[in-house]
């Protein structure tokens, strides 16, 4: 087996300078500071970028109208700027629903989602800028209260306080394991849509799941859970939707901490995975 294996890693050796010297040369040419922001308006870390059918760019970005505590500070801006990178508007400017961006993503009808981690919210704007749907709901000014943290926050509160505690082992912020309800997200992280129109939801830190709503934006159902095997995530992340044919609304999900590659049949919820790693 060992022989097998050194031979294996020899061949890659002798390959790999052959392939290299048929890599193409990409012609590209370099433009200094493409998107042109007013004198006021600063990035902060890019979340999210998104182009439109007329060639605008949306930024959404971690910065701009940050403020707050050190802790949870609001960090969400989103940015439009035309074809030629000029500075056109902010949409959504001082949002109860902004708190920390993560994701943009324009549809074939030039609607413009962002999804938000910290809010655990997921918006629809119109292309002229107004909020015409909205999903999941923000939680209440205390975090403590609000599942999965309490539970980590309050025993390592009591343990610090000197209170006689028992802290279970391995306790992270899915300790208990979530329980999903329909159009309540925890930390979500991407959209996506299919040919029919319905909208796709990874929500992916805590839930682990994905979630399905139709051309109507009425719930439809989830799957997906915490763990390694069939039909189970840990890190849900970016998603696609090709319209392939003659297998339509099909759904590929990377699924970042569990380096599994899943396509799921939309409309069935039947799981083929594959490990990537």
């Amino acid at each position: 087996m060992k022989r097998v294996l050194v031979a294996v890693a020899l061949l890659g050796l002798m390959i790999s300078p052959a392939l290299a010297q048929n890599v193409p040369e990409l012609p590209f040419e370099s433009v200094p500071n493409p998107l042109k922001l007013p004198a006021d308006i600063h990035f902060g870390e890019i979340a999210g970028v998104a182009v439109n059918s007329h060639g605008h760019v949306f930024i959404f970005s971690r910065g701009g109208s940050a403020h707050g505590p050190a802790y949870m500070a609001t960090a969400a801006q989103l940015l439009e700027f035309d074809a030629d990178g000029n500075y056109v508007r902010e949409i959504g400017k001082n949002l109860n629903a902004w708190s920390y961006a993560h994701a943009v993503r324009i549809d074939p009808d030039d609607n413009i989602w962002v999804v938000d981690k910290g809010s655990n919210m997921i918006l629809r704007f119109t292309p002229e800028g107004h909020v015409d749907r909205v999903f999941g709901r923000k939680a209440e000014a205390s975090h403590i209260q609000v599942p999965p943290d309490w539970e980590t926050q309050m025993a390592r509160k009591f343990e610090r306080m000197g209170v006689a505690i028992e802290v279970p082992e391995g306790i992270n912020p899915r300790n208990p394991l979530p329980v999903h309800s329909d159009n309540v997200f925890n930390q979500p992280t991407d959209v996506a849509w299919d040919s029919e129109g319905s909208s796709y939801f990874s929500d992916g830190y805590i839930n682990s799941r994905v979630g399905k709503v139709n051309a109507r934006g009425e719930w439809i159902a989830s799957w997906g859970s915490l763990g390694t095997g069939p039909g189970l995530a840990s890190l849900i992340r970016p998603m696609a939707l090709p319209c392939l044919r003659p297998m339509k609304s099909m759904l590929p999900t990377v699924e970042t901490a569990a380096f599994r590659y899943s396509i799921r049949m939309a409309t069935t919820f039947a799981s083929s995975q594959w490990m990537c790693r």
